[in-house]
């Protein structure tokens, strides 16, 4: 009885010392602040929200700032890495990044395999580059008929089970945009942050219009880590109501040339200044 009784009291006695230990950071957190370097997986297709300077061979544009940022934030370097809508969740799953700023917007089935810091910085949805000529202007006149769009992309679901589309996915957004151009498909379906930037500026792109008033799937753009990483999506989201309190998302977009404003940017900004 004695011995039995011993052992419970040592069983209390380390449960009531592990309640009282201070929380640890979780692996990632720790593993970024004994290397001083965070792995950002960015997403860089072409524009404002991510291009790659010719001049100088570095990847700029929004996407590439705010991870830049975002690591000088939590005081450590940057380590930017290229990835596509068909490989990021694994990059992500696989350690090969740390966290991801790569044009993925929240929505439920992405939230119950990964974590992500709940605050958004921005907020995206779909678009359709069509010929001018297509006599497409509704998501309803792609039934039946064959639209690019990336691999891995939240767009596929609702183009095939609401709008009736015959979807052909791509590695990467260049790619469909090529398929477009190529004939193979009569729309290309990509975040509107990509495709109106795209046709503004580009006169290849001419014949090109995007004549669908509204964004299939709008939703907010947020950074991602691994699924549990809760002290990581912490320290990531303080940076991220940051950004928002001191206008510096307002004023990168500025800065980069982003129109039109995002409107979700000052609603944020009056939120957390006040």
């Amino acid at each position: 009885m004695t011995t039995i009784h011993t052992l419970r009291t040592i069983a209390a006695l380390a449960l009531t010392l592990l309640a009282t230990q201070p929380a640890r950071a979780d692996a990632t957190l720790d593993k970024i602040k004994q290397r001083g370097k965070v792995a950002i997986g960015v997403l860089v297709n072409g524009g404002p929200f991510g291009s790659i300077d010719p001049a100088t061979q570095q990847l700029v544009g929004w996407n590439p700032e705010l991870a830049r940022d975002l690591a000088k934030r939590l005081g450590v370097e940057a380590e930017l890495v290229q990835v596509n809508p068909s490989n990021r969740v694994q990059f992500l799953q696989a350690g090969k990044v740390d966290l991801l700023i790569a044009s993925m917007e929240y929505n439920a089935d992405r939230g119950e395999l990964l974590s992500y810091a709940p605050t958004p910085f921005y907020r995206v949805g779909g678009t359709a580059a069509v010929l001018k000529t297509s006599g497409i202007h509704q998501w309803e006149d792609l039934r039946g008929k064959t639209v690019c769009a990336s691999q891995g992309s939240s767009f596929v679901k609702p183009l095939q089970e609401q709008y009736g589309a015959q979807v052909r996915g791509f590695k990467t957004a260049s790619e469909s945009l090529l398929a477009l151009r190529g004939g193979q498909c009569v729309a290309a379906v990509h975040d509107a942050t990509l495709i109106h930037p795209l046709l503004r500026s580009n006169t290849e792109w001419a014949s090109y219009a995007a004549p669908i008033p509204t964004e299939i799937l709008p939703a907010p753009s947020v950074v991602w880590a691994r699924k549990g990483e809760t002290d990581t999506v912490s320290a990531v989201d303080k940076v991220v109501q940051e950004w928002h309190r001191t206008g510096w998302l307002i004023g990168t977009e500025k800065r980069l040339g982003i129109t039109p404003p995002q409107p979700l940017l000052p609603e944020l900004q009056a939120k957390y200044k006040g």
